[in-house]
């Protein structure tokens, strides 16, 4: 599916994405939010792009010191996480941008966050040489993403399930997103699997 695909999906969503995710974020994917984003390490003014920002799912877990920006493809997503932002009392910065092509100049910030979206570019390598270009050679590249398991029982599964779900939901059920990074030349400093292997939790780094 490409990019306008992908912005009609999730313009369609936007009013009931949250809603649709109650399940899973109670049940895992809030505290591997909080955990991934704890990691980010930075004071005063640490500028942070997190690339598929949605709604804001992850905007209560950065630390106070992050001064985020975000990007998606669609822009009623956007204003919600403008909305939330507001709500919590966060600052932010949105721009309707495609993540594959972003409009910064290289090494413009500290971290670059990613959380489930690399299921969904379209060209997931020119997605991670994107967000490692602008991220700065010391920062750091923090990914949440979900794809192939560690258990062939359950890759039997994804790979059934997968053509509809992408024409539901413009989303890749058996990506091997815990290989990806270091194919797109990204250093990985932690990595971690939950859920069988499902779930990859990524902190890596850009190559100097």
């Amino acid at each position: 599916m490409n990019a306008e695909g992908i912005r009609a999906v999730y313009e369609r969503f936007a009013r009931t994405y949250d809603r649709g995710q109650w399940i899973p974020e109670g049940l895992f994917l809030k505290r591997l939010r909080r955990r991934l984003l704890s990691r980010i390490r930075c004071e005063g003014g640490c500028q942070v792009l997190e690339v598929g920002i949605g709604t804001g799912i992850n905007l209560p877990y950065y630390g106070p010191s992050c001064v985020i920006t975000g990007v998606d493809l669609s822009r009623p997503m956007l204003e919600r996480s403008m909305a939330r932002a507001h709500r919590l009392g966060r600052q932010l910065s949105v721009e309707t941008m495609d993540a594959e092509t972003l409009a910064f100049s290289d090494q413009t910030f500290h971290a670059v966050v990613s959380t489930l979206t690399l299921c969904t570019t379209p060209d997931p390598l020119r997605f991670l040489k994107e967000i490692s270009r602008v991220c700065r050679l010391e920062g750091r590249v923090f990914l949440l993403e979900h794809g192939l398991s560690t258990a062939k029982p359950v890759n039997w599964v994804l790979n059934r399930l997968a053509p509809g779900h992408l024409g539901r939901h413009a989303c890749h059920l058996t990506r091997d997103v815990a290989a990806l990074p270091e194919q797109a030349g990204l250093r990985i400093l932690h990595r971690e699997r939950h859920l069988g292997g499902v779930v990859v939790l990524i902190e890596a780094a850009p190559r100097r």
